[in-house]
């Protein structure tokens, strides 16, 4: 046998590794961010697809600012009730 033997996953357990719901496995899968592949009437994804979309989908540092507009400038720290003051 070859060196490099595919790890199949079925679409349950990429779903539990990925740690969404099936339903939106089957959106990233539609959506062309995860392949996929049809044996049948059967759904596999490649464990090395999986870990390489999880990876795609880490979050650059200060990617996400515009969660908490509030703590940019002004009296975000210090001052409020987590602030010390």
């Amino acid at each position: 046998m070859g060196e490099h033997q595919i790890r199949w996953l079925s679409t349950k357990e990429a779903a539990e590794l990925i740690g969404v719901t099936l339903r939106s496995l089957y959106r990233f899968i539609d959506e062309g961010d995860l392949p996929a592949f049809k044996f049948g009437r059967v759904i596999r994804v490649k464990q090395e697809d999986v870990d390489r979309f999880i990876e795609s989908c880490r979050i650059a540092p200060g990617s996400l600012e515009h969660l908490y507009p509030e703590a940019k400038g002004s009296a975000g720290r210090g001052s409020g009730p987590d602030g010390a003051e």
